[in-house]
């Protein structure tokens, strides 16, 4: 097998804490005390340097179980993912009887980016793929002499002999496509896709922190309210990121698609699937639209890695022999180990490849029918959207508030490059952050929708009953929410404890004063690369008669919001082992207790 895995919550005051309800003369701990701990760490001192590490930084894989820890997959999901759909069985090396001939590299940056091992290939491939079905048609768009100009946004057409027809309506769809995306993306009724106007926005995290987190400020006093569902505490909402624009114009320039046909209206036709959306039913569609909304709006062009059916077409195209051979043997099967390595490293965008093999210029059409649909992206809100006001203008605009953390990879180009989604985040608030060092004003905006009013840490939450926040990084934001809302009324039988793990408060914090009058009571600050140094899982440890007192109160919640790997996976494990050492339980015992407290809605895990 070629392929390989690489690195893959102040002390509280003694008024205040409620007794457990089977221990009367044993008090619920604060947050900084666990009597048990403290006497395991007298007998014992903590050994910084023996501190296990976090799952996600163990770079060997030893079995599937490591696999699947590392990489969220199962073995068998990983192949499928690393090789397209094929096997990772290759063939030997050389075997008798091939020949082998040596081919010429091709000379460019983008290649050498690439790091494919190739020194000699066969002069024979075998099993190599067939062209990929086409699903995506751009046809010429012929409108009638008398009919008024389209814009650049879309409308659903019927048959072909409705064309005529539909044509005079294109001027009835208003939306500007720099803002939001076209009709035919909106999520499935009652939903729709609002551009939501940037009232706000700073950085939350320091200079010289890992990863950079911005708040925002969305005014959402205009949403449609068609929809019958309010935002709620703990929620999340969907956001139709675009593509970076000069990644889409790289793109169209590498195809050599004219600029005077790039806004110019089209006629798409799709044979079946549900793209160019992903929310409606696998059927054809035809529909009119333009060859940069669909590269900008309803395609990824850089989360996932290249597949064979992307370089079988390249290879189609290729004018350059050289360029030709090397894509079919990364399609062929003797040439199945490096594409794997190809597959498993640093993810390759798609304007990378085009540079790669510059002789290469396939159909957009062709090209779009096999990406991946650019897929919304989810962000909980972390404020209390029933109290966030503002008056502006006169008016009274309701606020929503989120945080959102850069994601960066390697780029060949730049150095490194953001995700889609958190890279338009960071994109927005540098334009918007600019504008204000020069006194200006300036509009921006995000186009969101509604997306889960319901999810887990909404739906669980209560506003009686003791609850543990536990989070890392930008996973604490929901938290922030919660205890708004829960220290309007709070009291002892209404306590609200968190435990946020960061690597170095004096950058990482997130939030830090803005979590209300009894911030210091409700919030313990665990710091992983300062000080003693400990993750928030050990803490959940050294705090186990809190977490004990909570789960088995009535109403009692525990939450978890975080990075499954490493964060998710350490909490659980913590937890676990909290309930073998108070509950006397055996490991699968403990196990079981944890499921069943999340089948009552007592534990909500909200990790990714």
């Amino acid at each position: 097998m070629a392929s390989r895995v690489d690195s893959l919550l102040a002390q509280q005051t003694a008024n205040c804490i409620p007794e457990e309800p089977c221990a009367p003369a044993s008090a619920a701990p604060s947050l900084t005390f666990s009597e048990s701990a403290d006497e395991q760490d007298m007998e014992e001192p903590r050994q910084i340097d023996t501190r296990p590490r976090r799952a996600s930084t163990r770079l060997i894989a030893q079995s599937p179980a490591d696999i699947q820890r590392i990489t969220g997959e199962t073995t068998t999901q990983l192949i499928k993912r690393c090789c397209g759909g094929g096997c990772c069985l290759g063939l030997e090396a050389k075997q008798n009887g091939i020949q082998f001939e040596r081919v010429q590299l091709p000379d460019n940056d983008a290649f050498r980016s690439l790091l494919l091992k190739i020194d000699e290939i066969p002069a024979t491939l075998n099993n190599i793929p067939d062209l990929p079905e086409q699903t995506t048609f751009l046809q010429p768009l012929r409108r009638p002499s008398n009919a008024p100009s389209p814009t650049d946004s879309a409308v659903s057409l019927g048959t072909a002999g409705d064309l005529e027809r539909s044509m005079e309506k294109l001027g009835l769809e208003d939306l500007d496509t720099r803002i939001q995306p076209p009709s035919y993306v909106q999520p499935h009724p009652p939903h729709h896709v609002f551009p939501a106007r940037i009232h706000n926005t700073r950085e939350l995290t320091g200079r010289g922190a890992e990863k950079r987190t911005f708040h925002f400020d969305l005014d959402v006093t205009n949403y449609p309210e068609a929809e019958g569902v309010d935002f709620k505490v703990g929620g999340a909402i969907g956001v139709s990121a675009p593509n970076e624009e000069s990644s889409v114009e790289e793109i169209l320039d590498l195809l050599l698609v004219p600029r005077f046909l790039r806004d110019k209206p089209v006629l798409l036709r799709t044979t079946k699937g549900r793209w160019p959306t992903v929310w409606g039913d696998d059927q054809a569609r035809e529909l009119v639209t333009t060859r940069r909304d669909l590269l900008t709006w309803c395609s990824d062009i850089q989360s996932y890695p290249p597949t064979k059916p992307l370089l079988r077409i390249l290879a189609e195209y290729a004018t350059d022999k050289n360029e030709r051979k090397l894509l079919m043997f990364l399609c062929a099967a003797e040439g199945q180990g490096v594409f794997c390595d190809f597959r498993t490293g640093p993810h390759v965008s798609l304007s990378q490849i085009l540079h790669a093999f510059p002789s290469s210029k396939p159909p957009l059409d062709l090209i779009l029918s096999v990406l991946q649909p650019l897929m919304p992206r989810f962000y909980s809100l972390s404020n209390d959207p029933h109290e966030s006001f503002l008056e502006r203008d006169g008016k009274q605009h309701r606020l929503i508030e989120i945080a959102v953390t850069v994601h960066e990879t390697t780029d060949w180009q730049i150095g490194h490059r953001a995700g889609v989604g958190s890279g338009f985040f960071q994109r927005q608030a540098l334009k918007f952050l600019e504008a204000q060092e020069r006194g200006k004003e300036i509009d921006l905006y995000i186009p969101m929708f509604k997306g889960l009013m319901a999810n887990p840490l909404a739906k669980q939450f209560v506003s009686d009953g003791p609850m543990l926040l536990i989070g890392a990084g930008v996973g604490i934001a929901p938290f922030r929410g919660f205890v708004q809302r829960r220290l309007k009324t709070a009291n002892c039988a209404n306590k609200v404890w968190v435990l946020q793990g960061i690597r170095d408060s004096l950058v990482d914090e997130l939030y830090s004063g803005e979590w209300g009058v009894h911030e210091d009571e409700v919030k313990k600050v665990v710091q992983s690369r300062r000080g003693v140094g400990r993750y928030v899982q050990e803490e959940v440890k050294h705090q186990a008669d809190l977490v004990w007192y909570i789960i088995n109160s009535i109403d009692g919640r525990v939450f978890v919001c975080g990075s499954t790997r490493g964060m998710g996976e350490g909490v659980e494990k913590a937890l676990i082992e909290v309930a073998m050492e108070r509950g006397n339980l055996e490991r699968e015992e403990a196990r079981r207790f944890w499921d069943l407290k999340k089948e009552a809605g007592q534990y909500i895990a909200e990790t990714w």
